[in-house]
């Protein structure tokens, strides 16, 4: 049967090496997170108070034209992160930190609930969950220009929001994973953990974590 996988996390966790590491292993079709193609995310980083509406309204338009794409495709597919990020995460954060305007918001969270009202959820959603130090690593590792400038406090704020977020997600199973404890572009068998844990929450099992002697053994 076929598939249909979101993988979430913040910037820099390694959501889209874990897509295209699954999807190569299993054989899913992968769908990227519009990072490069986005004309506005330079501008939103150095100004999100002027640009954050404009980035938001772009990742929604975008996320909706991937997610009927991967509904038509015909095997299983792997996300690189979903819809309801955007909206529960990052525009709320943008929304906290006065960035946007209640009016705005209020547009665009709005719109969010109208489309995502149509929308088939995924079979499981995979959560990266990292520390801060970890994503700064991460980041710094990946140079991009336009990230260079993302302050810790930042991410410490998003990482909250998808706390909060994913505590209340109740449209799917989740499989959380500790991803400052695991490198699976470094540790092959890392990848090798993560994907029978995936296959596990699959099948049905409603329990699945990564229980530390498994990961130490993964790593030797």
């Amino acid at each position: 049967m076929n598939k249909f996988i979101a993988v979430a996390g913040n910037i820099g966790v390694g959501k889209s090496t874990l897509v295209t590491l699954v999807s190569q292993r299993l054989g899913w079709e992968p769908f990227f997170e519009p990072v490069t193609e986005n004309p506005y995310l330079a501008d939103f980083y150095q100004a999100m108070t002027t640009w954050g509406f404009h980035s938001q309204i772009f990742f929604l338009t975008h996320r909706l034209r991937i997610h009927q794409d991967l509904l038509r495709h015909s095997g299983s597919v792997i996300q690189d992160r979903s819809i309801y990020e955007d909206a529960e995460v990052f525009a709320r954060n943008l929304f906290m930190q006065g960035h946007l305007s209640e009016r705005d918001y209020h547009t665009y969270h709005t719109l969010y609930q109208t489309l995502a009202g149509f929308l088939p959820p995924p079979d499981l959603v995979i959560y990266l969950r990292a520390s801060v130090p970890t994503l700064l690593q991460r980041i710094a590792r990946r140079d991009r220009d336009y990230e260079r400038t993302i302050a810790p406090g930042y991410l410490a704020q998003l990482n909250d929001l998808y706390e909060t977020w994913i505590s209340n997600f109740v449209l799917c199973p989740v499989l959380t994973v500790p991803a400052d404890d695991l490198d699976y572009v470094a540790h092959p068998r890392h990848l090798d953990l993560v994907v029978r844990k995936v296959e596990e929450k699959l099948t049905g099992k409603e329990v699945v974590m990564f229980a530390p002697d498994e990961v130490s053994e993964a790593s030797d």
